[in-house]
This record gives structure tokens, C-alpha cells and sequence, in this order.
């Protein structure tokens, strides 16, 4: 669900200098925070649909700011935290059915075998998921989805997109999540117990978005940006960064070897560490807004 900040509009054009420049270290990933023209072209060509989804996102934000964050408060109130990460591991793991078969779909052969046994631990020692047991015995959860076997088979991403209620998405993750929802076991549970892995989702967020809210001179690219690079992240099981990394070892290795160009070239492996590690914490909120209501 998408969030910006609330409020009179010129409280938010006034950000002490401190806030600016920690907001800019924080935005080096988007395109609001930098006059590269490249950099601007490429979001263009991503979000040509930008008027539209600036309007969609305020929209959503709207429903966030007045109905789902007070229902989401009340739950948490009334909730206790053991509860609340129970219902959590339940959905959490019925999720987990999802993963297998595009594990399967995308050849992960072994990690299919390793998620099946993760569902199968958690179903049973775990008392039908509330429990994860399975991350005790090294289990790890995997995020595999029909979005990301859609990638793996060639087809392009597409336009970025922001849906009513559903938030963000891309042309090819409407067609995933129509097939992740079939898929999924929690889509065939009574209204009441989906209303309630919502509000626990919705509960889980808060973090992430208040992140977003004090963070983002933009919030709409904030979102945009992390969420896309979010996606490409799981579509290349990592290896834009990886990719990202060789590129610069690439260059250590054609420099001329003067002391000048080994001076940049200590600079640049520098600013790329900066890079990923910015980029490490736009990955680890994203993926807690990936958790949030869709």
C-alpha cells in the first residue's frame, strides 16, 4: 500500500539541511535526486504511464492514511505480537505451494526439493505453519513467484504501473499475480480469515512505510525505484548486483596503472560499496512493502 507524508504541503518543501542530505544518500538509487538526463530518460520509458499512476498512488494513499492504517493500528493494539507473528508464519507458509511450483517452472529443481520440505516441516512439526520450524534445521524461505518465471522465460517487464488498492505492479506482474493468486491455497480461505492475513500484513508494513515517509523527497519514485529494482533483484536471483560488481573489476583491470587512475579507481570501488549497501536497504523495505496488502 502506498503512503506519503501527511500534512500541509509546505511543511514537506521544508526539510532542514541535516534531513536533506541524509534523504539524498538514502535516494541515490532514484531518478528524482540527480540531473542525469540518461537516468531521467530511463524512468520515462518505464513510467510512461506516470500521470496516471502519481493519481493511483495518491488515491491508495488516501484509502491507506484513513482506512487502513486505523484498522491496522486497532489490530496491533488488540493483537499480541505472539499472535501476530503466527498468523504471519501461517500465510507465510501456505505461500509456500506457490514457491514449489515456480520452482519447478523455472528449473530449481533442488530448490524445489528444499522448499517442499520446508512446507512439509512447517505444515506438521509447525502446527500448520504458526510455527517455523523449518528455519531451525536451515530451511531458509525462498521468494520465488509466476512474475519472476515470467522473467526467466524471456518475457519483458513491461510498464510500471499502479494499481487501485493493489499498488504497484508492472504489465508482467499482472498476469503473475492473476496466476499466483489461483495458486495460492490462502485465495480458497473464508473472507474473515483473508481480511485477517491483511491486517497482519498491513500491520507487519508500518515500518517500511514510515521509512518511505521520512525518507523520499518523492515518494512516489522512492517507491517506484525500490520496487523495480526490488523485482530485478529477485527475477536475476541477485546477479544485477553481482553484475554491477565485475563492471567495476572490469575497469580496475583495463586501467592504465598511473597513480591517478589508481587513485579514481580506489574512489569508484569506494562509491559502488556506498551503492550496495544503499541499495541493501532499499531491498530489505521493499521486500517488507512486498508483505503489505496489494
Amino acid at each position: 500500500m502506498n503512503r506519503s507524508h501527511k500534512g500541509d504541503h509546505s511543511d514537506k518543501c521544508q526539510p532542514t539541511f541535516s534531513v536533506l542530505l541524509v534523504v539524498l544518500a538514502l535516494t541515490l538509487v532514484g531518478c528524482a535526486t540527480t540531473g542525469d538526463v540518461e537516468q531521467q530518460i530511463v524512468a520515462s520509458k518505464t513510467d510512461p504511464y506516470e500521470s496516471f499512476n502519481r493519481k493511483m498512488f495518491g488515491f491508495n494513499d488516501s484509502v491507506d492514511n484513513y482506512v487502513a492504517e486505523p484498522i491496522s493500528n486497532a489490530y496491533k493494539w488488540i493483537t499480541p505480537q505472539f499472535m501476530q507473528t503466527g498468523v504471519f508464519n501461517f500465510f507465510n507458509n501456505l505461500k509456500n505451494v506457490n514457491v514449489v511450483i515456480n520452482d519447478v517452472l523455472q528449473a530449481k529443481f533442488a530448490q524445489s526439493a528444499e522448499d517442499t520440505g520446508r512446507f512439509a516441516i512447517n505444515s506438521t512439526v509447525g502446527l500448520g505453519g504458526l510455527f517455523d520450524v523449518a528455519k531451525h534445521v536451515g530451511l531458509e524461505q525462498n521468494e520465488e513467484d509466476f512474475d519472476q518465471t515470467l522473467a526467466v522465460w524471456g518475457v519483458p517487464q513491461g510498464s510500471y504501473l499502479v494499481l487501485p488498492i493493489l499498488g504497484p505492479s508492472t504489465a508482467r506482474g499482472i498476469p503473475g499475480s492473476i496466476f499466483d493468486t489461483a495458486a495460492n491455497p490462502a485465495s480458497y480461505i473464508g473472507m474473515p480469515v483473508q481480511l485477517l492475513s491483511l491486517l497482519n500484513a498491513r500491520a507487519s508494513a508500518e515500518g517500511a512505510l514510515k521509512f518511505i515517509d521520512e525518507a523520499a523527497l518523492d515518494p512516489y519514485v522512492f517507491t517506484r525505484e525500490s520496487f523495480l529494482q526490488w523485482r530485478n533483484h529477485l527475477a536475476t536471483d541477485g546477479n544485477s548486483e553481482a553484475s554491477f560488481d565485475m563492471d567495476g573489476l572490469d575497469d580496475e583491470l583495463l586501467d592504465d596503472g598511473n597513480g591517478a587512475a589508481s587513485s579514481q579507481g580506489s574512489l569508484d570501488g569506494a562509491n559502488a560499496n556506498d551503492k550496495s549497501g544503499l541499495d541493501l536497504r532499499l531491498d530489505e523495505k521493499t521486500k517488507e512493502i512486498e508483505q503489505a496488502p496489494r
